[in-house]
This record gives C-alpha cells, structure tokens and sequence, in this order.
C-alpha cells in the first residue's frame, strides 16, 4: 500500500510539472520560449541562499556582466538559455533554492565538495533535460526526491558523502538512461529497491556505508553492463543471488561488513574476467571457496577474511596481478598447499587452521611484504629462504608450532620495518647476532619460546624498536648496556628468563617507556625510583628474591644498612663532581632538562602502534569525504587533509597525490621507497601508503602521517599578524629553541649514518618541521 502511495504521489509530481509547462509555454498565438530572463532570476535566487562564500565566487555574479558569464555558469548558443551550473570544490555554503528548478534548459548540476545543506528542493523535478546531478560530499539531509523520476534523461547522480535520510525510491527504477547511481557514506534505510534492476543501463551502483536492510534483490542480475557494486557496510541480510557471480563486467564488487548467509560450492560458477576487487569480508558465509574464482586473471584484492569457510584454499598461481589475499577468521586449510602458491603482496590467511610446514618456496615471492599468519597449526622450522623476502615489512606467526632455531637470514631483512613476531611458539637457540640488521624495525616479538643464552649486544643496533617483547624464554646473564641506544622503547618484556644483575640505571632515562617488566627473573641490588620506576601501575619487579628498594607501592624489602651506606657514599662522590665547574653544571642541567621534557611525552597513539590497513573508504571516511573543512595544505603534489579513524578515533594526516601532474606516480613509488626503510623520533612517521581506485575507476594514491598538532616552526617564528592576536602570540623559550636544534640534528645524523642508503633532505627550512602537542619536534 505504502508503494502505490509513492507511485501515486510521484505521477502527481510529473502530471503537474507537465501541465504547467503546457499553460505558461503557450500563447494564443502558438509554441513560444520564455525569456532568458527566468534563468536569471533563478540563478539571483540560487546566490541569494549562500549564506558563505569564502572564496568571492558570487562577486562575479552582477548586472556588470551577461549572466552567461557569471563563474560556473554556461549557456547554450542558440536561446542564451543555462545548460550548465558548475561550482564544485568553492567552498561554498547555503540551502539550495526551489527557483533552481526554473532553470528548464539545464543539463548539468555539479555542486560537489561544497558545504550545501537542508533539502533538495522537490522543484528539481522539473528539470526535464537534466543529463548530470552532482552533489557528493555536502551536507544536504533529508529524503531523495520521489519526483526526481521525473527527469527522465539523467545518466548520472552522485549524492555520496552526504547526510540523507529515508529509503531509495522505487521508481528511480523507471530511469531508464541512468549508468551511475551513487548513494554511499549517507544515513539511508530499509532495502534496495527491486525496480533498479530495471536499469539495464548501469554501469555503478555505490551504496557502501548507509544502513541499508533486506537483502539483495534477485533483479540485480540482470545489470549486464554493471561495473562497480558496492553495498558494503550495511545490515544488508538473506542470500547472496547467483546471478551476481555472473554480472561479467564487473571490476569493483564490495558486499563485505553486512548479514549475508550463504553458503558457497567449490562447483559454483564466478564468471567475472575483469574483477579487480572482490571482498565478500565480514559475512556469514559458509562452504568452500569456489574454484572458479582462479579464472579471475585481473584481480587485484581479494578477501574472503571474517567468515565461516572451510576446506582447502585452491591454488591462486595464475592471479598473477594479486597484491593482497585477505582469508583470516575462517577454518580454511588442510595443509601448505592452501597458500604456498599464492602470489599476494600481502597475504592474510590467521585464525585459520592451516598446517604442515612452511615452505621453501616462500623464498620465491619475492614481493612479498606483509605476511599474517597467526593462531594456526603450522609446524616444523622456520625456512632460510625467507631471507629472499628482501621487500618485506611485516612477518606474523605467532600462535603456531614452529620449532628450531630462528634462522639468521629472517633477521637480515633489513627491509622490516613494522611487526616481526615469532611469538608463542618452540622455537630454541639463541636470538642470532644478525638481529643488528634491523635497524627499522619497531616491534620485535619473540615471548613464549625456548630461547636460551645472552641477549645479544647487537640488539642495540635495532634504534627504531618502540616494543621489544623477550618474556618466556630462557636467557641469562645480564641485560646489555648496548640497549641503551634504545631511547625510543614504549615497553619492554623480558619477564620470566633467567636474566640477572642489576638493573640498567639507563632505563631511567627512557622518556618514551611506559610499561617494564622485568619480573621472575635474578636480578638484584637496588631498584631505581626514577624515571618510569615512579610509577608502580606501569612496573613489575616481582618474582626477584635479591632486588630492594624502590617506591613504597612496589611492595619490595627495605635495602640493608650497607647498602644504604653505599647508596650515601655514592651520593657524596656525585654532589662533589656536579660542584667542579659551572659551566660543566649548566650543560648537565641542560641535558636534564631535555631528558625530563622526553620523560613527559605522550605514549604513542594507537594508530602508530599497530598496523594500518586502511582502504579509499576509510580514507574518504576519516576526511569527511575529503570535505574542505579538513583541507590542510595544498600544492603542485596534492592536497593534505585532518581525518580522524571511526574505529579508534585517532587523528591522521592524509597526503592526496595528485596524479594529473607528470610524473605524480613515480614520484609516489620513490616517496614509498624511501619512506618504508626510515624509523626515526624525529621524523614524521609515516603510517601506511594507499594504492588503488576511487569510486569512479580513477588512480588513488595518498600517503598517511601521524598528525601534528602544533604546526610547523615557521608558525612559531614567523606568526601571521592578526592571527593569533598579540596577547596569545606562541613563542619558544630558550630551552625550546636549544631542543629543537638538537631534535634537527639527531634527524638529519639518522638520515644521513643510519639508514640503509643514505638519504639526503633537500628542503631543511622551518616549514617542514613540524611540532607536536608536547612541542617536540619532527622533520618532514
């Protein structure tokens, strides 16, 4: 009933505009045109609503000039009539006006990447020639217009990033020269209308992150000339229709995050040659992973990832383009073969129950870069030939039954950069020397094995470790001073071995170290109280019969006189030294200082302690659709823009390529080259690198920081006047300037010494060094 009422309503709509237009287009004379002057008056109305124009486009709209050429306006030759309305990307603001609909000739609206809001108008019903309808990434609300079926000759409409409410309407089904149909990022609801599969047209239909129910509509297999189907991210339920595995023209299909139950045949027929992105992730699907899905030569992602698949992954020789396979959180496997013939960059196939031995062959991927393959049944020893891997960044197999020792060509993989983790498994031996090799590393997980002899010295080669996890080995003997290089540890574990000695007086200077285990081990002497030994909730010296002191919350004995005599000889000698010379005090007291402000900086944020796997979609959606609220900076390379992560609320910057400016692309591959071999404090520390499509088929590529809070320097020692005001001017004191300096310099030495190749900064000026909220400062 509720349908019909639609249907009623939406031919009302129609009848109506087309009666007007039969009594106001006539005279008893015969057919005549109105005036141009209509198109005028509307588009005076459509500025009279711009509530905020902050780039002065509508200055340009006045009686000075024919309104033909007024900004973004363009009017057909013959009638002088408007054809054309284009003010995208003007950082514009304002509700749209219902004169807009007078505008008869028009064809193309495009007011995307604006900050327009309230409704659309139902007069946009009249505009009978409209062909394009742009309004992406505003902030339009309310229903789609019923009557916008009306304009029968539109091809495209793009209303994503916006924040529409209500369901689709069913008689968008009766546009019959419609190709694109993009809807997503909006807050639309209940089901896809059966009627679209009447668009035998389409070529793209977006409706990803809406809260869309139901389930999909059987009629959707008839879209022969569908290209991209994106329904990710809704509630969407039911079955998944056959014939969408037979739509032989798609090249993006996203189902993934919804309700979907299904059970899928190894016998099941996937006809889609030119897929590129396949993911049916984050469902309920059961069954077997067809075989036919090897027949899709072009793909490029595939994920299968978060579901209830069984049985054995077919071989993926021939995908010969596949640069990520996503199978993790299913039970897939039955033994190597599932996986060694895969030929994905990045391969994710944990929480699975994949067995037998790692092969040798991995050693033949050589593009390989980030393997996960945690909490399975993989046995036997860890093969030598993944020292081939010489791209790789990230390696997980914790969870496992590995066995023998760590190989040291693992450990010459200088190109590791983010996460080794060999955690709870058996491995034995000692942690080889090589491990000096991965001076980029930033987490090194090696817990719960049986790993035995000194820790290496070389491990102090590894300057970039924030997490170093050893606990549940066999090592002995003491830590080694060399670990003082390891200014940049967040936490440290090496609990439950067999360590002794006293404790590192050094780990009282590590600023950056928020959680220290060093329990049940035979450590002894005095425990520091200073540094992070102050905080009892973040250290744990229990299970270390021969240790004393500390703080009172620690709960450990009380040092013996002897010691305490010891302690106060020691203090004496220390105040006679510090009182030798002035200037050999002021240049401690400085150095204190710099220590202390390092003490005080915030732990990472989550985002930097895990690894990134971000799409366009998170992307789009951190930035608000890249709304220009969030633009940052812009130039010849591209737009920077503030996003914040929906799914841990960390803030980011996201750097755009432009991809039109020659070369933009291999400049982006040798930014990426570069980038994945440095680790440094003082750098700005890059997070992840997007490769792939946007919604419209063209090439993405953007780079993702960490944000910086507090601008640049050039902000501190050139502000703008006026800006701030005089009485909340920033300023950097002495002290600040001096670290600042020092912070440059440790930089430009990593750079410069430390790196595998030597890489040399080309623009050392103050903008590109950036501050932070506790004003320390990194090189850009």
């Amino acid at each position: 009933m509720e349908l019909s009422k639609k249907h009623f309503e939406a031919c009302c709509s129609f009848f109506l505009v087309f009666f007007s237009q039969q009594v106001f287009s006539k005279t008893p004379t015969g057919l005549v045109v109105r005036g141009n002057d209509t198109d005028q008056q509307a588009l005076l109305q459509f500025k009279a609503k711009i509530t905020d124009d902050q780039l002065r486009v509508m200055e340009s709209w006045n009686s000075s000039i024919h309104f033909c050429q007024w900004h973004g306006v363009t009017c057909g030759r013959k009638h002088q009539r408007v054809t054309k309305l284009e003010l995208q990307s003007l950082k514009l603001s304002g509700s749209l006006s219902p004169h807009i609909g007078n505008m008869s000739f028009l064809r193309v609206l495009n007011l995307l990447n604006n900050s327009f809001y309230n409704q659309i108008p139902q007069s946009i019903g009249g505009l009978r020639r409209l062909e394009t309808l742009y309004l992406t990434n505003n902030s339009i609300s309310g229903e789609i217009p019923s009557n916008l079926s009306s304009c029968s000759k539109l091809t495209i409409v793009r209303m994503a990033g916006n924040r529409l409410t209500g369901e689709i309407p069913a008689f968008l089904g009766f546009l019959s020269k419609l190709k694109v149909l993009s809807f997503y990022n909006n807050s639309l609801r209940g089901s896809i209308p059966p009627s679209l599969g009447n668009l035998s047209s389409l070529e793209e239909l977006a409706l990803t992150y809406n809260a869309l129910d139901g389930i999909i509509p059987e009629t959707l297999g008839r879209l022969t000339n569908l290209s991209i189907f994106l329904a990710a991210a809704n509630a969407i339920s039911g079955t998944l229709p056959v014939a969408m595995f037979n739509l032989s023209n798609i090249r993006f299909f996203d189902i993934g995050e919804n309700k979907i139950q299904c059970t899928l045949y190894t016998d099941l027929a996937i006809t889609m040659p030119y897929v590129e992105f396949f993911s049916v992730r984050g469902n309920k699907i059961s069954g077997q992973i067809p075989i036919s899905i090897t027949n899709a030569s072009n793909l490029d992602v595939l994920q299968f990832n978060d579901n209830r698949l069984s049985g054995k992954v077919p071989s993926l020789e021939k995908l010969d383009k596949l640069s990520t396979l996503q199978l993790a959180v299913n039970g897939l496997g039955h033994g190597r073969e599932d996986w060694e013939a895969s030929k994905a960059k990045n391969f994710f196939a944990h929480i699975n129950i994949l067995s037998g031995t790692i092969p040798h062959s991995i050693g033949n991927l050589s593009a390989l870069t980030i393997v996960g393959l945690d909490f399975n049944n993989l046995q036997g020893n860890i093969p030598p030939s993944i020292g081939k891997c010489q791209s790789l960044l990230e390696l997980t197999v914790s969870y496992n039954n590995l066995s023998g020792p760590i190989p040291p060509q693992l450990l010459g993989v200088s190109s590791m950069s983010i996460i080794l983790d060999l955690s709870s498994n058996h491995l034995t031996g000692e942690l080889p020397v090589a491990v000096e090799n991965l001076k980029n590393l930033g987490q090194l997980y090696v817990s719960q094995n049986r790993l035995s002899g000194l820790l290496p010295k070389t491990l102090g080669s590894c300057v970039s470790l924030e997490k170093l996890y050893l606990d549940g080995n066999l090592f002995e003997g003491p830590i080694p001073s060399s670990l003082s290089s390891l200014r940049g540890l967040e936490a440290l574990d090496v609990s439950n071995n067999n360590l002794s000695g006293e404790i590192p007086e050094f780990l009282v200077r590590f600023g950056a170290l928020r959680y220290l285990n060093l329990s049940f081990n035979n450590f002894e002497g005095v425990i520091p109280s200073g540094g992070i030994f102050k905080n009892a909730s973040a250290t744990f010296v229990e299970g270390n019969s021969k240790l004393c002191g500390g703080i009172p919350e620690l709960h450990m004995l009380r040092c013996n006189l002897k010691t305490s005599s010891s302690n106060s000889l020691r203090l004496k000698v220390a105040i006679i030294v510090v009182t030798l010379g002035v200037t050999l005090a002021f240049t401690c007291l400085l150095i204190l200082w710099i220590g202390k402000k390092k003490e005080k900086q915030a732990t990472a944020t989550s985002v930097e302690n895990s690894v990134l796997q971000l799409s366009y979609q998170s992307i789009v959606r951190a930035t608000d659709g890249f709304s220009t609220q969030n633009l940052v900076g812009s130039g010849s390379f591209g737009s920077v823009y503030k996003g914040v992560l929906q799914a841990s609320g960390a803030v980011i910057a996201v750097k755009v390529l432009n991809l039109l400016n020659r070369g933009a692309s291999r400049s982006f591959l040798a930014e990426c080259e570069a980038l994945k071999n440095i680790r440094h404090r003082n750098l700005v520390k890059v997070l992840t690198a997007i490769s792939g499509v946007d919604y419209q088929g063209n090439d993405f590529k953007a780079l993702v920081y960490e944000f910086m809070e507090n601008g640049s320097l050039e902000d501190w020692l050139h502000p703008l006047i006026g800006m701030n005001g005089p009485e909340t001017a920033r300023n950097l004191n002495f002290f600040q300037r001096v670290s600042v300096a020092i912070d440059v310099a440790h930089a430009l030495q990593y750079l410069h010494h430390h790196c595998e190749e030597p890489i040399i900064h080309c623009d050392l000026k103050p903008s590109n060094i950036l501050l932070n909220e506790e004003i320390v400062d990194k090189l850009n």
